[in-house]
């Protein structure tokens, strides 16, 4: 071989390489390109509301009390406009607290009345995005009464979609919450039933920027395709992302939605489906939906052999999931409930002493059914606004609350008396 046909070899190999790097670029170019004009085309978050990504470090500490937040974009995210994003960001311009995805935040509404005057509510929503440096990002459902009933339609859901523009100014707490994704690389299967999918897309889009090897699986139900919040977006990141595996589930799909390439299963969201999808791995469980899905699933995947450590849920309403090791601990902690003793609840400020049996429910509508007027929220737990002080005695709690609170107090609203108790009410 001459020096020639070498150098000729020499620089084939060159540009044969040189021409590898330039389809491997053009190609992943081509990818993020496709993802963000279908996120445009769906309405997601990033390309309208300029918020950039930033990992789950926190950025500045959470605040306390409220903080003054405006709304930049609104955005409706499914086919049947029923839910809204809403972007906020700090009225101050100061630096936020990042948060654990699957958290949410606490607002304070002030509603308007038919009378002119003006109804204060305490409501928690999932933030449904990965942190960001500069905003935060919910999205809620409006809710309407069931058919034939008459049940007002939700008033804060209502509010918020016709009457929360962009420049309003809504009252925030910080995020909160002990229902998160774990920053470990365990495998994960994340379940999400009509809007419960606001935390896991939260969990989902942090899992997929920042730990993009880890195995995902997202299990979404919902009654028709209409019903999807950010469809074009999952299906975008299931074909980029070789390790999330993207299972919608459809009880009353149209009749246009074809089984298998619209959605992958017909009927509702249950065990016997993981035990036919699932590899035998050490996986995790975050589920959110109602609390019928969740008395079913949790129960069942206790059942299955699924341990109580991997079982991670939040129900809507009061945390009413009954886990089996909850009712073994709250059956040896309070045999005075369980054997129909009553104990007495006293309320300090009124002078009155009421038993307390079983059956009597938490002790927010304990007091309730006695006349005693307590401030509450979202009775779940979630937002402290009923929290009450503890005079003396104890109570128990059948599921850790979200909201953390203070010594010496109690959440009324997802909490029994252990023992007599007296209440500063």
């Amino acid at each position: 071989m001459t020096s020639l046909n070498l150098l000729l070899w020499i620089m084939g190999g060159i540009f044969l390489q040189l021409f590898i790097y330039l389809g491997i670029s053009f190609g992943q170019h081509w990818v993020n390109y496709q993802s963000l004009r279908l996120n445009v085309a769906s309405g997601d978050s990033t390309a309208q509301s300029g918020l950039e990504l930033v990992a789950t470090e926190n950025l500045a500490a959470a605040w306390s009390g409220w903080r003054e937040f405006r709304v930049t974009h609104k955005v409706i995210e499914d086919a049947a406009q029923a839910i809204c994003s809403f972007y906020l960001v700090p009225q101050d311009e100061q630096v936020l607290p990042s948060f654990l995805p699957g958290q949410y935040l606490t607002f304070q509404l002030d509603i308007p009345l038919a009378d002119g005057r003006m109804e204060s509510m305490t409501r928690c929503y999932s933030l449904s995005d990965a942190p960001r440096s500069n905003g935060y990002r919910v999205s809620i459902k409006l809710a309407h009464p069931p058919e034939n009933s008459a049940f007002s339609p939700g008033r804060a859901s209502h509010y918020w979609h016709e009457t929360i523009h962009v420049g309003s100014v809504l009252k925030v707490r910080a995020p909160a919450g002990h229902f998160y994704l774990d920053h470990s690389d365990t495998p994960v299967v994340l379940v999400g039933g009509g809007i419960g999918i606001t935390p896991m897309l939260s969990m989902l889009n942090w899992a997929l920027a920042a730990q993009p090897g880890r195995e995902i699986w997202l299990f979404y139900g919902v009654s028709s395709g209409l019903e999807l919040m950010a469809r074009s977006h999952l299906e975008a990141m299931a074909d980029i992302h070789p390790n999330f595996h993207l299972n919608i589930c459809l009880s009353k799909p149209d009749a246009h939605e074809v089984l298998g390439k619209s959605y992958q299963h017909h009927g509702r969201i249950h065990v016997d489906l993981f035990r036919r999808l699932l590899p035998l791995k050490p996986f995790h469980f975050y589920i959110c939906g109602p609390t019928p899905m969740l008395e079913s699933l949790v129960p069942a995947l206790e059942d299955w052999g699924v341990p109580d450590a991997h079982i991670h849920f939040e129900a809507f309403g009061p945390a009413s999931v009954k886990r089996k090791t909850a009712v073994q601990a709250a059956n040896s902690a309070i045999p005075t409930a369980v054997s129909g003793s009553p104990v007495t609840v006293t309320f300090s400020q009124s002078g009155r002493q009421v038993p307390w049996h079983a059956g009597c429910g938490s002790l927010l509508d304990f007091a309730e059914a006695q006349g005693i007027s307590i401030p509450s929220g979202c009775r779940a737990g979630g937002c402290g606004s009923c929290q009450t002080t503890i005079q003396s005695g104890e109570v128990v709690y059948q599921n850790p609350p979200d909201f953390d609170p203070e010594p010496g107090t109690c959440l009324m609203c997802v909490c029994t008396p252990q023992t007599n108790v007296t209440l500063e009410l």
